[in-house]
């Protein structure tokens, strides 16, 4: 989801790397639930999402949509995003407690928060919100522990070939202004990176790769 922002009036000024040391650790949250509340239809879900919850669940995308995930439109093309919808528009994944039951297998936008980051020529760059998170006296974390996933570069370079597949589909969808072809690209978006199950028993990156390079329809 695109953001016009001035980095310099939300963050601390400074810009990490995945092995930089950054104050974003909210010592597990101690019971604070702010940030899955009230989030509209901001925590968009990439391909990674879809296949980790759905994993995660052990269920369908399709059965994710009834009622914990809704599809939207995401600067001109229809994507996937977790649905909060209840009074106080909790996530539906929290519980009782106002604890993440899926922590484990969680969206890559929830692993990142309070970071955000940005595309640069030189790969991604992570910088922190300053003013998003409530809690105070934070420590110190390293941005590859944060964000909670075992491989970063794989992660990184999966992250930007989305962003740039995305970019790409939106320029297309600008350009022809043709409801038709948008119509039928989110379909063959949703279908080949959602809707078609990956295999849980091999390497995602490599499975979205290869759809990747398949595409035909951009």
């Amino acid at each position: 989801m695109k953001r016009e922002i001035d980095i310099r009036e939300i963050s601390d000024g400074k810009m990490y790397d995945l092995n930089d040391m950054v104050r974003a650790d909210c010592k597990d949250c101690e019971g604070c639930s702010a940030c899955c509340k009230g989030m509209g239809t901001s925590i968009v879900l990439d391909p990674l999402d879809a296949f980790r919850l759905t994993g995660g669940l052990n269920c369908t995308f399709e059965a994710l949509l009834q009622d914990k995930a809704e599809l939207n439109v995401v600067d001109g093309i229809v994507l996937p995003n977790i649905r909060m919808t209840k009074e106080g528009e909790p996530c539906g994944f929290l519980d009782p407690k106002g604890r993440c039951s899926v922590h484990s297998f969680r969206p890559g936008i929830c692993r990142l928060f309070p970071l955000g980051r940005i595309y640069a020529e030189e790969g991604i760059r992570y910088f922190l919100q300053i003013y998003e998170c409530p809690k105070k006296n934070r420590t110190k974390v390293k941005v590859r522990s944060w964000m909670d996933n075992s491989d970063g570069k794989h992660y990184d370079k999966f992250i930007a070939d989305w962003h740039d597949f995305i970019k790409k589909a939106e320029n297309e969808i600008e350009k022809r202004n043709d409801p038709n072809f948008t119509r039928q690209l989110s379909m063959n978006v949703l279908k080949m990176f959602y809707f078609t199950p990956y295999e849980n028993g091999q390497d995602f990156y490599d499975q979205f790769g290869k759809r990747l390079e398949a595409v035909t329809f951009l």
